[in-house]
């Protein structure tokens, strides 16, 4: 494991600290669109909006945890997920389902770069916990892609 002051641990700590405020501006755009989904296919997008905030939001504390296992700070506030999120906000509440869908597959799409580069920097340092567990996250990162990509044909 590599020492306090060292680069590639930085990298890291900011490779984790960008996945968890991707994860976290994805969680709240999912609920927006389950929140605002409309049409004929309200019945089935507002669930699986639904059960994919959900996988989200349960990301995100092990996520700040492997921040905080690593003795390193993370995120604080709104703001400063704002600074770090590569997710972008979308508040126009009148877009389609159709328009919903393929933006938070392409969200999950930079999500799941993130993600890869969390895990090339924790193998960097050989911090193999967080390499394993952000498999996981990658593993259901790809689901939502595959259930998004697979409802936008």
């Amino acid at each position: 494991m590599a020492e306090v002051g060292d680069n590639s641990k930085a990298a890291l700590i900011e490779a984790l600290n960008g996945a968890l405020a991707d994860t976290m501006a994805l969680y709240f755009k999912t609920k927006n669109f389950h929140w605002h989904v409309a049409g004929p296919r309200f019945r089935d997008l507002h669930l699986l909006f639904d059960e994919q905030a959900a996988q989200l939001i349960g990301t995100v504390d092990a996520i700040g945890e492997r921040v905080r296992k690593n003795d390193e700070y993370t995120l604080t506030s709104i703001g400063s997920v704002g600074k770090q999120a590569r997710i972008k906000d979308q508040d126009d509440v009148t877009i389609t389902a159709d328009a919903m869908v393929a933006e938070l597959r392409d969200d999950n799409r930079k999500l799941h770069e993130r993600l890869g580069e969390v895990k090339d920097a924790a193998d960097e340092i050989g911090d193999n916990a967080t390499s394993g567990v952000v498999d996981d996250w990658i593993d259901l990162c790809e689901e939502r892609i595959w259930f998004l990509n697979q409802t936008s044909k």
